[in-house]
């Protein structure tokens, strides 16, 4: 089933009020967001750089860790009123007008 951003706000935003009682406050979240993040960055670096697995990183998937993170980012954009659709559609506006010919006349990619 495909969902929209703004519809995974909704999901999340309905699942936070039936079965998760309430949010966290913002700053916990923030620091759930860091904590999710830094479990990513774990898989990443075993999986595409030079670190190995370890024990405890057995079972666990890079596509959990990212729903993770995505997670928590929707529960914060919920409870600071950020409609994702239109800050990502924004934020892309914003790229393309300042980096239109950046990245083509950069010697390194």
């Amino acid at each position: 089933m495909e969902i929209t951003i703004r519809e995974a706000q909704q999901q999340v935003d309905d699942w936070i009020k039936t079965i998760g009682v309430r949010y966290f406050n913002e700053l916990t979240n923030l620091g759930i967001l860091m904590e999710e993040t830094g479990e990513l960055a774990r898989l990443m670096v075993r999986e595409y750089g030079e670190q190995s697995y370890k024990e405890s990183d057995k079972g666990k998937l890079i596509a959990d860790e990212m729903a993770d993170v995505l997670w928590v980012l929707l529960c914060l954009a919920n409870q600071t009123n950020v409609d994702l659709t239109a800050a990502l559609q924004k934020n892309i506006e914003k790229k393309t007008i300042r980096d239109r010919t950046r990245h083509k006349g950069n010697e390194k990619l």
